[in-house]
C-alpha cells in the first residue's frame, strides 16, 4: 500500500517538500529562543505572583520550577501547595526584622524574641495562603483548573490554567484575594481586643493585622500583575468589549506603578511619611529602602510585561491550527526497512512516516529523533517498527483542532509526534511538537501584535 497522507508544514516546506536526501539527513536543531517566550511549549494563563506579601491569579508567564516547585505542604481542595526555597530566605529576613522590633517593645524576651518572630513569619505566610486559596476556590467555582499554589519570595502565586470567559468573573476572581486579606485583618483586630496590649499575643495580633492590611492595600493597586490590575483589566474589558484593551491599559498602569514605587518609596522614608522623623533615618535605612523599592519595581514591571506578552499570544492562538502545521506523511508497513521508507517519503515529498497494519489502519509513528540516530549504512537493515512509537488515543489529533484546545491536547499527552486525522478517520499527516513550538515562538515574537 502506498497511500500518501496530505498536510503541510509551517516551516514553509509545504506538501511538496520531503525528507532531505539520506546522506544529509540531520538532527533538527532546537528552536532559537526569541526572548519573548519564557519557556517552550504550552502557555500558562495565570501564574504571575504579585505584591510584596500577597498575590493573585495573574496571567503573566513565568518559568516553572522543577516538577513540584518546592516542598509539597498539602492539597487543599485537591490543589497542591508548595513552599519554594526562596520562602526560607524571606522567613529568615522577617524573623530578623520583626525580632529587632520585639527587642524594643518586649526587651524581657531576650533571645526568645526570634522564636516569636519565626512564629509570626509562619503565621503571616499562612495568611498569604488564605489569600491564595480565595483565588483558587473562586477559580474552581468557575470551572477553571488550578495547577498549584506556591508560596515564594515576596508572596504567593495561584497558577490558574485558563482565562476567565467574562469580565465579571475576572473581576470576582481578582477581588476575592484582597477581600480575604481584609477579612483576616479584621479578625486579627478583634483578637487584639481580647488580649492585653504590650504582651506577646497582642504584638503578634497587631503585626498580623497590619501586615494583612498591607497585603490587601498593595494588591488593590490598579496595575498588572496585582489583583487591582486584574480588576482594572476587567473594567476596561467590560467597557470596550476587548480583553486585549483591558490588558494593555492595566499593564501600562502597572509599569507606571513600578516607576512610582522605585522613586516614591525611598522618598517617603526620607521625608518621614512612613512614621520615622527624617533625622532618625540612617544611611543603612536608605540603602535598604532603595533595594526594597528596586525589587518591588522589578517584580511589578516584569509582571506587567509578561501579561502583555500572554495577551498577545492569546490573540494569535487561533492561528495555531493542526491542519496548517501538519507534515505530509507516507504509510509504511512495520517490516519496511528504514532506507526504503525514507525513499518513499522523499519520492512523495513527505516528512513523516506512519506505520500501518495490513488493513491500512495506523498503529504507530516513526520518531524523527530515532531516524536521526540510525547511521546511513545501517538503514537498509533496520525495520521502521524498531523506531516507532505506538499510537494512543491522546496522540490522535483532529485536523481542525486549533488554538488553546490544540495546546491542551498536546500538553495532556506529551509526545514528539502526533497523528492528525480527518473527521472521516482518514490520515491527514503527522504533527511535530517541534513545529508547534516554532509557531508558538513566532507568534510571541511577531512585531506590532
Amino acid at each position: 500500500m502506498r497511500r500518501t497522507c496530505g498536510g503541510r508544514s509551517e516551516s514553509g516546506r509545504g506538501p511538496g517538500a520531503g525528507f532531505p536526501e539520506q546522506a544529509s539527513y540531520r538532527r533538527r536543531e532546537p528552536v532559537e529562543d526569541s526572548g519573548e517566550s519564557g519557556e517552550s511549549g504550552r502557555p500558562q494563563s495565570g501564574a504571575a505572583g504579585k505584591g510584596p506579601r500577597g498575590s493573585g491569579p495573574g496571567n503573566g508567564r513565568q518559568p516553572r520550577p522543577g516538577p513540584g516547585g518546592g516542598i509539597l505542604m498539602g492539597r487543599p481542595f485537591g490543589v497542591p501547595v508548595y513552599v519554594a526555597p526562596s520562602w526560607f530566605l524571606v522567613a529568615a529576613l522577617i524573623t530578623w526584622v520583626f525580632g529587632g522590633q520585639l527587642d524594643r517593645v518586649l526587651p524581657e524576651l531576650g533571645a526568645a524574641r526570634y522564636l516569636v518572630s519565626l512564629f509570626f513569619a509562619v503565621a503571616f505566610y499562612a495568611s498569604v495562603l488564605v489569600h491564595e486559596l480565595a483565588h483558587t476556590v473562586a477559580a474552581l467555582r468557575f470551572q477553571l483548573p488550578v495547577r498549584r499554589i506556591q508560596l515564594q519570595f515576596f508572596g504567593g502565586v495561584s497558577e490558574i490554567e485558563k482565562e476567565t470567559e467574562t469580565p465579571g468573573r475576572e473581576f470576582v476572581l481578582a477581588f476575592v484575594g484582597p477581600l480575604l486579606s481584609l477579612v483576616l485583618s479584621g479578625v486579627f483586630y478583634l483578637g487584639m481586643k481580647t488580649v492585653e496590649p504590650g504582651t506577646v499575643p497582642g504584638v503578634l495580633l497587631a503585626g498580623l493585622m497590619i501586615s494583612n492590611l498591607i497585603v490587601a492595600g498593595f494588591n488593590l493597586l490598579p496595575g498588572l500583575p496585582l489583583d487591582g490590575g486584574r480588576m482594572l483589566r476587567a473594567v476596561v474589558w467590560k467597557l470596550t468589549g476587548k480583553p486585549m484593551s483591558g490588558t494593555i491599559a492595566a499593564a501600562w498602569v502597572g509599569r507606571a506603578l513600578a516607576v512610582t514605587v522605585l522613586i516614591g518609596l525611598p522618598l517617603l522614608t526620607q521625608t518621614g511619611a512612613l512614621g520615622n522623623s527624617p533625622d532618625q533615618v540612617s544611611g543603612m535605612d536608605t540603602v535598604t529602602d532603595a533595594l526594597l523599592a528596586a525589587i518591588l519595581a522589578a517584580i511589578i514591571w516584569t509582571g506587567a510585561g509578561n501579561s502583555l506578552r500572554m495577551a498577545r499570544l492569546r490573540e494569535h492562538l487561533p492561528e495555531l491550527r493542526a491542519r496548517t502545521l501538519t507534515r505530509r506523511a507516507v504509510p509504511v508497513e512495520s517490516t519496511t526497512p528504514l532506507s526504503e521508507a525514507l525513499r518513499r517519503a522523499n519520492e512523495a515529498g513527505a516528512r513523516a512516516l506512519v506505520v500501518v497494519d495490513g488493513h491500512g489502519d495506523p498503529t504507530a509513528l516513526v520518531r524523527e529523533a530515532a531516524i536521526v540516530g540510525v547511521p546511513e549504512h545501517r538503514r537498509p537493515w533496520v525495520a521502521v517498527s524498531g523506531l516507532a512509537q505506538d499510537l494512543t488515543d491522546g496522540m490522535r489529533v483532529p485536523a481542525e483542532l486549533a488554538g488553546e484546545p490544540l495546546l491542551d491536547l498536546l500538553r495532556a499527552t506529551p509526545a514528539t509526534e502526533y497523528l492528525v486525522i480527518e473527521e472521516t478517520g482518514e490520515i491527514y499527516g503527522v504533527l511535530s511538537a517541534a513545529d508547534v513550538e516554532k509557531a508558538f515562538v513566532a507568534a510571541m515574537a511577531r512585531p506590532g501584535s
